[in-house]
This record gives C-alpha cells, sequence and structure tokens, in this order.
C-alpha cells in the first residue's frame, strides 16, 4: 500500500479528506470493492490524527495488489505502518 499526504497550513484546519485508488491489478470488480470497503473503515481510526495536524489535510491510499489477499489485520498493520511515514511525530 502506498500513501500520500498533502497539508496546506496556510488554510485553517479542517476535516481531513481521504481518496481511495484501487486499479484493476489488485482483481474483479467485487475484489476492488471490498479492499475499498476495509481501507475506509481503517482509515477512520485514524482521522483525529490526520484532523490534528495544522491546516488541512488530504490522504491518498493506493492499494496494490497484494491488498486483495490480504487479512483484514494485515491491512491495518500496513496501512498504520504507512501513515506512520508520512505524518510528522
Amino acid at each position: 500500500m502506498v500513501v500520500h499526504l498533502w497539508v496546506d497550513a496556510e488554510v485553517p484546519s479542517g476535516p481531513a479528506r481521504v481518496g481511495f485508488t484501487v486499479s484493476k491489478a489488485v482483481g474483479d470488480a467485487a475484489t476492488r470493492n471490498r479492499v475499498k470497503r476495509r481501507l475506509r473503515h481503517l482509515t477512520r481510526e485514524h482521522l483525529l490524527t490526520l484532523e490534528a495536524l495544522p491546516g488541512r489535510a488530504a490522504l491518498v491510499v493506493r492499494a496494490l495488489p497484494p491488498a486483495a489477499e490480504a487479512s483484514y489485520a494485515d491491512l491495518g498493520s500496513d496501512l498504520a505502518r504507512s501513515l506512520s511515514k508520512v505524518i510528522p511525530a
């Protein structure tokens, strides 16, 4: 999984915006939708961290093909690891 974070510090804080990209390389439509649903739910756990950033945050989560076979717990740990790299401590 790859995450991209953009923060505009000049704009007053507001709700974080999150987008998901799951290409056809991940699988058929049902598989892609399952991956998006799981990622959407997992991302909600990190919204408070994103909204605590100074300014307005936009996050893009891109699922890679192994996400189709990953368990919910594996997706969660991968998302947390990816976010820890882009969110300043």
